[in-house]
């Protein structure tokens, strides 16, 4: 039976969070939010229109929300031709492939931003399916970004793990049914994502790809 290897993609497999961070933070203050960096960070992770949210409440001006969208895609797109991928990101889903794995991603971007990410990581060859923002009515931490990935591999969850670096990403794929591991990279403390639903944290994909044969992917 087939058996999935669910990545998420920022802060997991590109180095990406803390350009995030600095894009919301920048849009934000353009439109006079004052947000400490902190909070933006620990939002990361959420799709857009639950980011805004999530950072200034449900009584906000809901009508600003694309216009805060489009601001933090504008800056964050500067990056886009040197978004810079983690350590053993590539030969990690290379690995999980040629040990049987389905390899898919299930990340909140699309579009542009998604070719670039794929760009940085370079392991098109072995990624099977992505399930994208635009495939999904509710995003992390909801479950459905994860069940659709499981269900473009054609993938059981009881036969499957999620990697991600958020505590959004661990309750997604605890909601889904999955065995979830976790990475550092992306800034969230160990205790912050064991208690989110982690199985297992490793510092980044080097080391999850070095302590393979020992972890929930053996």
């Amino acid at each position: 039976m087939t058996r999935a290897a669910v990545f998420d993609v920022d802060g997991t497999l590109v180095d990406t969070n803390h350009l995030h961070v600095t894009a919301w933070w920048e849009a934000l203050r353009q439109a006079g939010h004052r947000v400490p960096m902190h909070a933006v960070h620990r939002a990361v992770g959420l799709g857009s229109e639950d980011l805004v949210a999530h950072l200034l409440g449900d009584e906000r001006d809901k009508d600003e929300d694309d216009r805060l969208s489009a601001a933090h895609k504008a800056l964050y797109g500067q990056y886009f031709d040197r978004l810079p991928a983690l350590e053993d990101a590539g030969p990690l889903l290379r690995r999980l492939r040629s040990d049987g794995w389905t390899v898919v991603l299930a990340t909140s971007a699309s579009g542009a931003e998604l070719s670039a990410l794929r760009r940085a990581i370079d392991a098109d060859d072995v990624i099977a399916a992505t399930a994208s923002s635009d495939d999904v009515e509710e995003g992390k931490p909801a479950p459905e970004p994860v069940e659709h990935a499981l269900e473009l591999a054609g993938a059981l969850a009881e036969r499957s793990v999620f990697v991600g670096d958020t505590v959004w990403d661990m309750r997604a794929g605890r909601r889904a049914g999955v065995r979830c591991v976790g990475v550092l990279c992306g800034g969230i403390p160990r205790a912050d994502l064991v208690e989110a639903g982690a199985e297992a944290v490793y510092a980044d994909p080097a080391a999850l790809l070095a302590s393979l044969a020992d972890s929930p992917l053996a």
